[in-house]
């Protein structure tokens, strides 16, 4: 069966990946600016980010509602789980990266380092040791829209939030550090880099680094060339490919660098997110919308997603 004419095949090996015959469902659309999202198998929902409307929604995947979970919501962005199933957040307006506990209350993790206040983190993913990695670019404080203008006071790198609490800088050579995402066996962190928002000639790639002892990074050689808008959120799935979001949709590229597909949605795509009862649907935050569609492929297990409580509600701020 011939794919669609949104599915585009660059690469024998997309075929095996996607279904012909299955549908791009646009869920919604009532955003600005759609992102972070992060999958709760138990309860069977998605959570994501709109960030100028300074709010989180909350997609009920059993009947399809979408309702307000989180408004303000510090101006959300990236959010993922931690192996207790509980929500990690990047704020732009506090300038911090939180933690929903289970009764709903809200902990500040990491808002400092080395004395001086982060810029914006962005987006945020968790180790299986339960450490916490994320970026911190400048977008949340560059002006009102996504955040509140402020003065930087440090440059924009990536840190590690370590179990035992101490926060360190694991790269600190990237001009906007934005998505990342470990590899399947944790051997490989990817990182992308959108400097090219600030710059014209700036960066407008995926990096990709070799995870050793003590949280210390090595390598860090691009592993992908943006050729249409920027990569900025992305996940990998069990055979370690990586679906990165792009200016034209989804690019799906092989652990080996080659890009496979490209899935074209119409609107620019911010970040994406599996999810389903066999984590085969992927959630694709858009611009103004949350799309989804079903692959012939699994997302790697995302770190407390099969724990994640089902009764999580809107927090009262420790």
């Amino acid at each position: 069966m011939p794919h669609p004419d949104w599915l585009v095949a660059e690469d024998d090996r997309f075929s095996s990946l996607v279904l012909p015959n299955a549908q791009l469902d646009r869920l919604w659309q009532a955003g600005r600016w759609c992102e972070g999202p992060a999958y709760f198998a138990a309860g069977r929902y998605l959570l994501w980010s709109d960030i100028p409307n300074d709010r989180i929604l909350r997609y009920d995947e059993n009947d399809g509602h979408v309702s307000v979970f989180r408004q303000p919501s510090a101006f959300s962005n990236g959010q993922t789980l931690d192996r207790e199933g509980r929500l990690i957040t990047c704020e732009h307006g506090s300038r911090s990266v939180t933690r929903t506990e289970h009764n709903g209350r809200i902990t500040t993790l990491a808002d400092t380092f080395e004395g001086l206040r982060l810029n914006s983190p962005n987006d945020v993913t968790v180790k299986s040791d339960g450490s916490i990695w994320f970026t911190d670019p400048s977008y949340g404080i560059d002006n009102d829209y996504e955040g509140g203008k402020r003065r930087s006071e440090l440059d924009c790198h990536v840190y590690c939030l370590a179990p035992d609490g101490e926060l360190r800088r694991v790269a600190d050579d990237f001009e906007k550090p934005n998505g990342l995402a470990f590899s399947p066996d944790e051997s490989w962190l990817y990182v992308s880099d959108t400097g090219a928002t600030h710059r014209a000639s700036g960066p407008r790639h995926i990096r990709r680094f070799r995870v050793g002892q003590d949280h210390r990074l090595s390598g860090g050689d691009v592993f992908a060339e943006s050729d249409c808008g920027l990569f900025d959120g992305f996940r990998l799935d069990i055979a370690g490919n990586l679906w990165t979001s792009a200016g034209d949709g989804v690019h799906c590229y092989a652990p080996d660098g080659t890009r496979l597909g490209r899935i074209l949605i119409p609107e620019t795509v911010a970040n994406v997110c599996f999810g389903g009862i066999s984590r085969n649907r992927l959630y694709v935050c858009a611009t103004t919308s949350l799309y989804a569609l079903t692959l012939n492929t699994r997302g790697h297990h995302v770190i407390g997603e099969a724990i994640a409580p089902s009764d999580i509600r809107a927090p009262a701020r420790a």
